[in-house]
């Protein structure tokens, strides 16, 4: 089995360029949405750090925002508690497809939190900062200190994109994205 893993700015369009493979994607953002509402465990962890603020179980995306907000540097905690959760949800997504010639994880701290291997195939989604912010505002619960502070636990996309093995541009134009990983799946096989 090879390991795809896409990797990019928030908003540059990773979990469409997933997608596009067809093959199996582990979605981290998907599965700690999946966590929030159906993990006891995190809602009592979350609570036990966090006991001023307002939780309730299932645990709500903005109640987590707000906590991040009121304190950028909780982000870090939040982390601690639900990243073993994701690794190990990783890990059983990997035994599940290990037959499968390609896998696709989508985990915006894959870097960060050294969840690639040395084997990994890194594909970097290129898109310009315009079109992201545009996009992004687009969004449903859109808060731009929340980006800013998410953003400062990753790497600059400029490490990620000189360790990536592609990059893909993202126009945003789903013609040209479509074409760009049909040559690049080319190259891979």
């Amino acid at each position: 089995m090879i390991r795809l893993a896409v990797l990019g700015d928030i908003g540059s369009g990773k979990s469409y360029l997933a997608k596009q493979f067809g093959c199996p994607v582990f979605n981290a953002d998907n599965e700690v949405a999946k966590i929030y509402k159906k993990s006891v465990n995190f809602y009592k962890k979350i609570k036990k750090v966090f006991p001023n603020h307002k939780i309730t179980f299932p645990v709500k995306k903005k109640d987590i925002s707000k906590i991040i907000q009121e304190k950028p540097n909780s982000i870090k905690k939040i982390v601690k508690i639900i990243h073993p959760e994701i690794r190990s949800k990783m890990n059983k997504f990997i035994k599940k497809n290990k037959k499968k010639k390609y896998v696709m994880l989508d985990i915006p701290l894959l870097l960060e939190n050294k969840l690639n291997k040395k084997k990994d195939i890194l594909i970097f989604v290129d898109a310009k900062k315009k079109e992201i912010k545009k996009r992004l505002k687009k969004r449903k619960n859109y808060n731009p200190k929340t980006i800013n502070i998410l953003k400062k636990l990753q790497l600059p996309v400029e490490i990620k994109r000189k360790k990536s093995n592609f990059i893909i541009k993202n126009n945003f134009k789903n013609d040209k994205f479509k074409k760009n990983v049909k040559n690049l799946l080319k190259k891979l096989s």
